[in-house]
């Protein structure tokens, strides 16, 4: 029997296969087959490097990474049945990597945008007090979520104008406050937060209505309310001012290593996707010198 069809037979009895997911393989596999045919081999003798290279002429092909990687995905299904079964010795696909997918670059606000977004919440309540003072640390300082949502009140210091934060593996940071952070989580403190808070008081620095901590889905909740107000379009998240303090910095001449501390990145590879962003520098150097990069009248060399 053909040890194709033994293999889709199996994928879908013995493991549940889907029949869409049963019909990829199928399509998958028949281009392998295809692919050795054209170089005169079997099953049995693929190497390696006879894998990497379909796995490459499907790339030439104009496949991107995520199909490439089912592809390679049919295969180790294959050839690992085959093993199983005592067709073959080894399995061809062993060490074989998926290719990866592109890093997408974070969504950023403009400064314009960030601006409106940590000043939209309304001044005259306890709760848009406490917005707005959450709001402005977050851009302030670059800090997840589950950070600024575990603060305490002794993390702050609003004299020196920085505050501790623990990060991932209980790693603690200290990270600079801007002068409208500092006055913001000032006015909290002094006048909404014991309104907020009834009976025993935990320390954590942002409480809800009931004087609880500010839960996950509550900081979410918030910032997309922010966002309406302000006219941002865009989904926002916690993550979006986190990215937009990073880029932003990077845009005015901060160093990427104050940059990776600051957000408490283990490896500088990570803080390193901001570099993708284009700074305000060479955007302008683009348009002054780039022939195309005006429209004619306006200067340019046309």
């Amino acid at each position: 029997m053909d040890p194709v069809a033994e293999y889709l037979g199996a994928l879908r009895s013995e493991r549940g296969g889907s029949p869409n997911t049963v019909s990829a393989y199928r399509r998958d596999l028949a281009g392998f087959a295809r692919f050795l045919a054209h170089r005169r081999l079997e099953l049995a003798r693929v190497s390696p490097d006879h894998v990497a290279r379909y796995l490459l002429t499907l790339r030439q092909g104009g496949l991107g990474p995520r199909s490439v990687a089912r592809h390679l995905s049919a295969l180790r299904g294959l050839y690992r049945f085959l093993v199983r079964e005592d067709l073959i010795a080894a399995d061809p696909t062993e060490r074989l990597e998926a290719p990866r997918p592109p890093r997408r670059l974070p969504r950023t606000l403009s400064p314009t945008e960030a601006a409106a977004l940590v000043e939209s919440p309304p001044a005259d309540d306890p709760v848009g007090v406490r917005d707005r003072a959450l709001l402005e640390l977050l851009y302030a300082t670059g800090m997840r979520a589950s950070e600024s949502l575990a603060l305490k009140i002794e993390d702050v210091n609003l004299t020196a104008g920085y505050v501790v934060c623990t990060g991932k593996g209980d790693r603690q940071r200290l990270i600079p406050m801007g002068a409208q952070a500092v006055a913001r989580v000032r006015q909290y403190l002094q006048t909404a937060r014991a309104r907020l808070v009834r009976g025993a008081d935990a320390g954590t620095l942002f409480v809800n209505r009931a004087g609880r901590p500010l839960s996950r889905q509550g900081l979410w909740g918030m910032i997309k309310k922010a966002a309406r107000r302000a006219g941002v379009r865009a989904t926002v998240s916690p993550h979006t001012l986190r990215h937009s303090f990073a880029s932003h910095l990077l845009e005015r001449g901060a160093d990427l290593r104050s940059i990776q501390v600051m957000l408490g990145h283990a490896d500088i590879s990570t803080t390193q996707i901001y570099t993708h962003l284009p700074p305000a520098a060479v955007r302008d150097m683009y348009r002054r010198f780039h022939p195309r990069a005006r429209l004619p009248g306006k200067g340019s060399a046309e």
